[in-house]
């Protein structure tokens, strides 16, 4: 049995089967609800790991769920969600969410998310974490060094700082917003074109033209991917 505990929040009984009966085929654990007041207070009282969410429910909309969850709790969140529109992935993401599949799903994508999930749980429960290393790229924190294979890289301070913040939430989706707010502070007129200039020198730095490493979400921002 897996020892992780999954949240299911989905008031649409067939949908909410499918996913329950996927996780119990992959040994999950997992407890459901079908209202978001339930799942806010399942979230307190059984602090699961790993919450699955749906925005579309029948008492209070997904989103003002996580802004109650994030108040207390930084358990990571799987939307899955008819909502297709860029702007509601973007709120959704903003407010807490760490990533986001649209209906009608791949049981094997979702899959896949958990598990990217699960190894982001894993590494945070290290007791000191002075290293990053993921496939030919390794950061060492202390000594503030980044190397691709043997060579060391020179990047600016802003593409330090970009590198870090992608490796210290590998798998999961960051937004434009919440990358720029976080490597610049305040936001400017220009910041999305600045960021995508430093992500460019970035990405040819890393050897990165295949967007193997880094992914981008067009319209909602980046991703770095655990290889």
């Amino acid at each position: 049995m897996n020892e992780y505990l999954v949240l299911v929040v989905e008031d649409d009984k067939p949908i909410r089967n499918l996913i329950t009966t996927t996780l119990k085929m992959n040994d999950y654990r997992f407890i459901t609800a079908v209202r978001g007041r339930e799942a806010v207070m399942l979230s307190a009282s059984h602090k699961p790991d790993i919450i699955i969410l749906d925005l579309g429910l029948p008492d209070i909309d997904g989103v003002e769920v996580i802004e109650h969850i994030r108040t207390w709790s930084d358990v990571p969140i799987i939307i899955v969600s008819a909502r297709s529109e860029d702007r509601d992935k973007i709120t959704a993401l903003d407010k807490g969410a760490d990533d986001y599949l649209t209906k009608p799903f791949s049981v094997d994508e979702l899959l896949a998310r958990l598990r990217v999930i699960q190894r982001r749980l894993m590494k945070s429960e290290n007791i000191s974490v002075t290293e990053f290393v993921n496939g030919r790229l390794r950061i060492d924190y202390a000594s503030g060094c980044v190397h691709l294979d043997d060579e060391e890289l020179h990047l600016t301070p802003i593409e330090y700082k970009l590198l870090c913040l992608l490796a210290k939430n590998v798998g999961k989706v960051l937004t434009h917003k919440y990358i720029i707010q976080s490597v610049w502070g305040t936001p400017a007129d220009n910041s999305e074109a600045s960021l995508r200039v430093f992500m460019a020198t970035l990405r040819k730095k890393l050897s990165d033209s295949s967007q193997a490493l880094i992914q981008t979400h067009i319209g909602i921002g980046y991703r770095m991917m655990k290889l």
